[in-house]
């Protein structure tokens, strides 16, 4: 491994584990001020564990603006780190996080509420790309979209925003400002090390910057998403696990994508319109369709236990409106990650 490798997988982990301290100071911070718990899961916690994202979004938009860096391949790299990050996160981490604690139940709530629109971002970023660009109006339809659903979720308190985290009050604001703010500019700078050793290899070598936000950038960018969701599952909280993973699949690309495109402009590389984006539509709706109907003949039986006055109706009945995924479901969304690396490598391995 050359030098410049290990710079470029060093600047990740400096990126991702910077990002992780500015999100705990900063929700140590809000708890000493006595913000609610509803609005530090809104904004701390919820955009925190996309601070990767996000920022590798502003700096890359920056670095476009200012001519310090081939537009195309700065593009095409945190535009598929974002993707990648996403598939990663609904598909890898989900399977491992619920083979780890046996299983899930989702409420038809949660379903409706953060699954479908989590499916409804994937296919809107699908159709804005589909040109080839996202322009600047692109960016404000995804921020527009972000902030009505933040308001929606404000207004109902929807279980998709994960409680805050267990971190306790600051003891010291000033210092834990102090120190936000230099973990913050560590994020900043880790990106731009990230993004000058991506343009290294990519005219260097014949990896395409694309293909090494999806395998390296967003992987990496999934780390917080992914240290959370086992945080959940050590306490025992799993509904943090689910809320992190399926708001940050929506955060990703709204905010993320949706910032860099009003800074600067991004050129869509045809793999990430034609594999990656429809992949992570199909992964997502695959699962929506496993949950809603692997449950029906236990929903028929319930139903019937009803009709004929069965001791466990109440049970069953219970059971109607929530969907299990298991060990099998869990093993399904493993195999489709591998499945769809192993068609981004063969079939698409080139920004076309």
């Amino acid at each position: 491994m050359g030098p410049n490798a290990v710079l470029g997988l060093s600047s990740i982990l400096v990126l991702v584990l910077a990002s992780e301290l500015v999100v705990r100071k900063l929700e140590r911070i809000a708890k000493f001020y006595g913000l609610s718990e509803v609005v530090i899961g809104l904004t701390v916690v919820s955009i925190g564990t996309s601070l990767p994202e996000i920022v590798s979004h502003l700096v890359s938009s920056v670095q476009i603006v200012s001519g310090l860096g081939d537009s195309r391949t700065l593009s095409a790299t945190v535009l598929g780190g974002n993707i990648g990050s996403d598939v990663v996160q609904q598909t890898l981490i989900l399977g491992l996080v619920v083979l780890a604690v046996g299983g899930f139940r989702f409420s038809r709530k949660f379903l409706v509420r953060g699954y479908a629109p989590m499916i409804g971002t994937t296919l809107l970023t699908l159709i804005l790309a589909w040109d080839g660009m996202f322009s600047r109006l692109d960016g404000v339809v995804l921020l527009g979209v972000f902030l009505f659903y933040m308001s929606f979720l404000y207004s109902t308190r929807s279980d998709i925003i994960q409680e805050a985290g267990r971190n306790p009050p600051s003891d010291s604001p000033r210092r834990d400002v102090v120190i936000s703010v230099v973990a913050l500019l560590t994020v900043v700078v880790s990106a731009h090390v990230l993004f000058r050793t991506v343009e290294f290899y990519v005219s260097r070598t014949s990896l395409e910057g694309s293909l090494i936000g999806v395998l390296v950038l967003g992987v990496g960018a999934a780390s917080p998403e992914m240290s959370t969701a086992i945080m959940g599952v050590r306490e025992g909280a799993e509904g943090i696990s689910l809320g992190t993973l399926i708001g940050s699949n929506i955060t990703n690309p709204l905010l993320g994508i949706g910032l860099g495109a009003v800074i600067s402009t991004y050129h869509v590389p045809q793999p990430l319109i034609y594999w990656d984006l429809p992949m992570e539509t199909v992964t997502a709706a695959i699962l929506l369709t496993y949950l809603l109907t692997k449950d029906d003949v236990g929903v028929f039986l319930g139903r019937v236990a009803a009709a004929v006055g069965r001791q466990e109706t109440k049970l069953k009945l219970e059971m109607v409106e929530e969907r299990h995924l298991g060990r099998v479901g869990a093993a399904m969304l493993i195999a489709l990650y591998f499945a769809y690396l192993f068609g981004r490598i063969t079939y698409f391995p080139t920004d076309f």
